[in-house]
């Protein structure tokens, strides 16, 4: 398999972000996290999305540390400072689905918050539910368990990026803002990506999202559904009208329908589908408030 490693100097001087970077070995490609905070701690466990890094929580890390938390960040094989895959056909969702629960077994978490966006929002649902016994609370971030058949605005994502395999990413995340992400903030998200084989992961998570109901990756839905239809721990979920994505009121309703312990949705006013990028301290407010309550 060719694996292209993003250099460490892409990751130097970025805006907000100077964790230290942790790897453990998955199969022989290499998996990056971060790690901040009191290892006895109690662990919260954030999962990014598509095609974002770790980067997208780098807001969050401060406050919930010095909160008296154990911050964990991982990034997904293909996306920041984890190996990449080139070929496209390597990326499956029981790929990324074993890297999770490998790293959790790997650093021991219990007793632990998860926090999910997008993908990671789908991710975390399946962990939690598949390990009921080491999770605390469940927090979920402008995602859905989607089954076919899709969303227009799915579908056509989709298709724009395997027209576009060379995918602007800094520009994607403006798009999905309802506020102007700087420059240097764009930077960010763009520094993994180097170049077009850097990029295969993130065209191909967005194919992960099934249109064909007899695919591996429907089933993989499926269960996960069922999964969180029995699900009782504490459960928040914060959505944004805006959102072109997973938008409220759809995305917020069916999760609401569907989890017994999810009441009803933080809707966010003045934000889009990459909330953490606009409205970061009342995300964070919000949910220290919850996690002490």
């Amino acid at each position: 398999m060719d694996v292209y490693r993003t250099p460490d100097d892409r990751f130097v001087d970025l805006v907000g972000w100077d964790f230290a970077p942790n790897y453990f070995d998955y199969q022989g490609l290499r998996v990056h996290y971060i790690d901040e905070g009191d290892p006895s701690a109690p662990p919260v466990v954030m999962l990014h999305g598509d095609p974002t890094w770790g980067y997208l929580f780098r807001h969050f890390i401060g406050p919930l540390v010095d909160a008296g938390y154990r911050v964990i960040a991982h990034d997904h094989v293909g996306f920041g400072r984890s190996d990449k895959p080139t070929d496209r056909s390597a990326y499956t969702y029981a790929l990324h689905s074993a890297v999770l629960a490998h790293l959790m077994d790997h650093l021991g978490v219990s007793g632990a918050t998860i926090v999910g966006h997008d993908w990671g929002g789908i991710m975390g649902m399946e962990w939690a539910g598949d390990h009921v016994d080491r999770v605390q609370r469940l927090v979920l971030m402008s995602t859905n368990i989607l089954i076919p058949p899709l969303p227009p605005g799915i579908t056509a994502y989709q298709a724009y990026a395997v027209r576009h395999p060379d995918l602007p990413i800094g520009s994607i995340i403006g798009g999905g803002t309802y506020l102007e992400v700087p420059p240097a903030v764009q930077a960010g998200y763009e520094a993994p990506f180097p170049t077009a084989m850097s990029k295969a992961g993130a065209v191909q998570f967005a194919q992960l999202l099934p249109s064909d109901p007899d695919s591996p990756e429907a089933a993989a839905l499926a269960r996960i559904r069922d999964l969180m239809s029995v699900w009782t721990k504490p459960t928040i979920a914060f959505f944004s009208v805006k959102d072109p994505v997973f938008p409220y009121p759809e995305s917020g309703e069916a999760l609401t329908a569907l989890i017994p312990a999810l009441d009803e949705p933080i809707i966010l006013d003045g934000c889009s589908h990459f909330m953490q990028e606009e409205r970061s301290e009342v995300i964070v407010g919000r949910l220290l408030d919850w996690m002490t309550s």
